[in-house]
């Protein structure tokens, strides 16, 4: 077989005899955490990006819940299909050189939560921006606030280096690094003072912006495509982008 190089990030890929194909959508936070697992584990594969309000009948066919990612595992003629982003990063775990998780259980045990909690945070997320009223908008601003005071705390727990984990990138940087690109459009539109007084949690981000593996888990529109989601929601937000937009448009 040839070896292919992971293209999406531009990181050399290892050895690998099966060939994966990650089925994607361009604003989907949990198909980016597959693919910056990918890699980091320098490991080859495709991504083949679909419209979810257009959904081909392929995917729907191999597809249970409808939702993207899928991981697409083609090895001697045959095709597996493994869907749910937390069952994919798990089997490339299982069956990829260069482990994101750490090796001792109980430590593995608390990062599989904390992957929880990032997932939390992605669905407090969607509730902040799909927000109605400003009412609800602040509640949801609160709540977001008080989720990352209690990451702040986490990170505060004696580790040292850049890394959720201290020296070592893991799975749960890998989850957070989606979560983070929220706040560069939304700070973009106004100060909402989520991650403010918060240093460990700022240098966090900082760092995974900077990362590769996480820069490449999109296409370079992803700004203004995630703008152009976010405006067209009808929510509070969207009233907000649209007041923006107004005061500083050109006469």
């Amino acid at each position: 077989m040839k070896h292919e190089i992971c293209e999406i990030a531009g990181i050399p890929g290892g050895l690998v005899t099966d060939k994966l194909v990650l089925v994607s959508h361009h604003l989907c936070p949990y198909v980016q955490r597959a693919a910056i697992s990918l890699c980091e584990k320098d490991v080859p594969f495709e991504r083949l990006t679909i419209d979810l309000a257009k959904k081909p009948a392929w995917f729907k066919a191999i597809s249970p819940l409808g939702k993207v990612p899928l991981l697409r595992v083609q090895q001697d003629g045959e095709e597996a299909v493994i869907f749910e982003s937390a069952v994919i990063l798990e089997f490339l775990e299982e069956t990829q050189a260069n482990p994101l998780h750490p090796a001792d259980p109980l430590a593995r045990a608390r990062h599989r939560a904390w992957i929880e909690f990032g997932s939390a945070i992605l669905n407090a997320i969607g509730r902040f921006y799909s927000a109605p009223t400003e009412a609800a908008f602040l509640a949801e601003n609160e709540g977001l606030s008080a989720m990352f005071d209690r990451l702040e705390i986490e990170l505060a727990a004696g580790r040292t280096g850049p890394w959720f984990a201290g020296e070592r990138f893991s799975l749960v940087d890998a989850v957070y690094g989606p979560v983070f690109r929220y706040f560069d459009a939304f700070d973009r539109i106004g100060a909402f003072g989520i991650l403010s007084g918060k240093p460990r949690v700022g240098a966090w981000r900082k760092r995974l912006h900077e990362r590769e593996s996480v820069k490449d888990a999109v296409t370079p529109d992803y700004p203004q495509r995630l703008h152009a989601f976010l405006q067209a929601k009808g929510s509070h937000l969207s009233k907000l982008i649209r007041r923006s937009e107004a005061a500083t448009a050109l006469p």
